[in-house]
C-alpha cells in the first residue's frame, strides 16, 4: 500500500491529461446563477506540467503574517499566485450574481463580502455558518446558507452588500448542541448543494467510527434531500455510509451529485497481512506504519439509496484508487453481521489517506479539490490544491495544482479549504490556516 501512494505522489508531479478546452472560462460547482450550463463532455486535452516555486504577490496593505515574509507556492509553469483578500478562519466561499465573494467565517458567526478589495460583513449572528449556495426559486434568486443547526436561505438582488431577512428551510439539525450528544459532535459543520427545487445537505458522523449514528434521527453519516421551499418539507435519505461528504456539487450540464469525503481514522489491520515484516500476521492491530495509508479519503458520485460503507466496510486500495471495493471494518463489522461490503457502492476515486479533502469546485472540464491536511499522519499528507482531469467514465488520476504550504522543517503556514472561480476565469482558493483567500492565475 506505501508503494501504491507513493507511485500516486511520484505521478502529481507528471503530465496530467484533462478533458475539456485548455482556455479557462468559469465552469465552477456553483456557477453563475442563470448562466448556461458549461460543457464538460470529452474535449481537446490540457496539459499541466511539472510544478515550480513561484512568489506570492502581496499587497502591501495585507502583508501581515504570515505574509510578512516572502511566501512561494509551486505551480504549473505560467500560473502565478496573489493574495486577493485577508479573512480570519476563511472557509467556504460563493460568488454572487454581481461577481461578489462570499466568505463564510463558522467560529465568526459570519459571512464577509468581498468587493472592490474590500471586505465587510453580509451577515452575522450566525450559528457556525460553513457551505453557501446560490440558486433560483420561483422567479427569484436566494443564498442558501448552512448553519450546524439549520438552513436559511435569503432573497438576493444584484448588488447587495448584506444579507435580507432569511427564511428558515430546514432547522433541527443535529450539532454540538443537541441533549444526546452531551456537547461533543466532531464534523457538526454542515454542507449544501441545491438543484432544480431540491436542497441536498450532508449531515457528517459525530465520531471517528461508531455505530450509533447509524441508527440516529436524522441518520448521520448520510446525505439527505428536502425541498428547497417551506421548511423541513419532504425529507428523503438519500445515502448513507458516508462519514463525513465535504464539497457537494453537481457536475455542470448533468444530474449528477458528487462529493468528496473525509474517511476515518486509526483503523485495525483488516486481515493477515505483516505490516512490520517481522513474518507474523498484525491482523487486529492498530500499527502507526498502517494507519498511515489506510484507509483513503473518498470521491464519489451519491446515488440515490447508495450505501458507501462507513463505518462497517473501508476502501481497498491495494489494487488501485478508483472503483475500489471495500474490506471489512475489523472493529465493527469483522464478522460481516452489520453489512455486506460486497453490495456497498464502489468508492470511484481514493485521495491520500486523511489528507482531508474540504470542497469540490468544477472547473473547465475537471474538478479542482483543496486538501486541508492530516493532523495524525507520520508525515504530513495534503495541505495542498488538487485538479482531478475528468473522462468519459468520470475522475480521472488527481495531480498537484498547489503545493507549498508546508515548510521544509514540516511545519505549515497555510491550510487549503475551498475553491471558486471568479468571472474572469481565475481560482480563488481559501485558506483558514493563515486566514486568506489566495488568486491563481493561469496563464492566458
Amino acid at each position: 500500500m506505501r508503494k501504491l501512494w507513493a507511485a500516486v505522489l511520484a505521478c502529481s508531479l507528471a503530465l496530467a491529461a484533462c478533458s475539456e478546452d485548455p482556455a479557462v472560462a468559469p465552469a465552477g460547482s456553483r456557477p453563475q446563477p442563470g448562466s448556461a450550463a458549461p460543457s464538460s463532455g470529452p474535449g481537446p486535452s490540457a496539459v499541466l506540467g511539472p510544478l515550480s516555486r513561484v512568489r506570492i504577490q502581496v499587497p502591501d496593505s495585507l502583508a501581515t503574517a504570515p505574509f510578512n515574509q516572502a511566501r512561494y507556492l509551486n505551480l504549473p509553469a505560467g500560473w502565478t499566485a496573489s493574495v486577493y483578500a485577508r479573512i480570519e478562519k476563511a472557509r467556504f466561499m460563493a460568488l454572487t450574481p454581481s461577481g461578489d465573494l462570499l466568505v463564510s467565517q463558522p467560529g465568526a458567526g459570519k459571512i464577509r463580502i468581498v468587493r472592490g478589495g474590500r471586505v465587510s460583513e453580509f451577515a452575522g449572528g450566525l450559528w457556525q455558518p460553513h457551505d453557501m449556495v446560490f440558486a433560483p426559486a420561483n422567479g427569484r434568486m436566494f443564498l442558501f446558507v448552512a448553519e450546524s443547526n439549520r438552513v436559511v436561505r435569503y432573497p438576493y438582488d444584484n448588488g447587495d452588500l448584506t444579507a435580507q431577512q432569511g427564511q428558515v428551510v430546514v432547522d433541527g439539525l443535529p450539532d454540538s448542541s443537541t441533549p444526546e450528544l452531551r456537547g461533543a459532535y466532531a464534523h457538526q459543520l454542515k454542507n449544501i448543494a441545491v438543484k432544480d427545487g431540491r436542497l441536498y445537505l450532508s449531515i457528517a458522523s459525530t465520531c471517528n467510527a461508531c455505530v450509533e449514528d447509524t441508527v440516529s434521527d436524522p441518520q448521520r453519516g448520510a446525505i439527505y434531500t428536502y425541498a428547497a421551499g417551506g421548511t423541513n418539507a419532504d425529507r428523503k435519505l438519500l445515502a448513507r455510509g458516508i462519514r463525513n461528504a465535504e464539497g457537494l456539487a453537481f457536475r455542470p450540464g448533468t444530474d449528477e451529485l458528487w462529493a468528496v469525503v473525509n474517511n476515518r481514522d486509526n483503523t485495525l489491520v483488516p486481515d493477515d497481512r505483516d505490516v512490520d515484516g517481522d513474518g507474523k500476521s498484525d491482523k487486529g492491530k492498530r500499527m502507526p506504519q498502517f494507519v498511515d495509508d489506510y484507509p483513503v479519503e473518498e470521491v464519489i458520485k451519491v446515488r440515490d439509496g447508495g450505501f458507501y460503507g462507513w463505518p462497517f466496510c473501508n476502501p481497498d486500495s491495494d489494487n488501485g484508487i478508483h472503483d475500489m471495493p471495500f474490506h471489512r471494518d475489523y472493529e465493527l463489522n469483522r464478522d460481516g453481521q452489520h453489512a455486506d461490503c460486497a453490495k456497498a457502492d464502489p468508492i470511484d476515486l481514493g485521495l491520500a489517506p486523511h489528507s482531508a479533502p474540504l470542497g469540490l469546485t468544477f472547473f473547465n472540464g475537471a474538478a479542482i479539490v483543496p486538501l486541508h491536511g492530516s493532523w495524525n499522519r507520520t508525515k504530513p499528507a495534503g495541505y495542498k490544491v488538487q485538479y482531478i482531469p475528468w473522462t468519459a467514465t468520470g475522475p480521472g488520476d488527481p495531480v498537484d495544482l498547489a503545493t507549498g504550504f508546508v515548510e521544509a522543517d514540516g511545519k505549515w503556514w497555510g491550510r487549503p479549504v475551498d475553491a471558486a472561480v471568479d468571472t474572469d476565469g481565475t481560482l480563488l482558493i481559501s485558506d483558514d490556516g493563515s486566514g486568506t483567500v489566495l488568486r491563481l492565475t493561469p496563464p492566458k
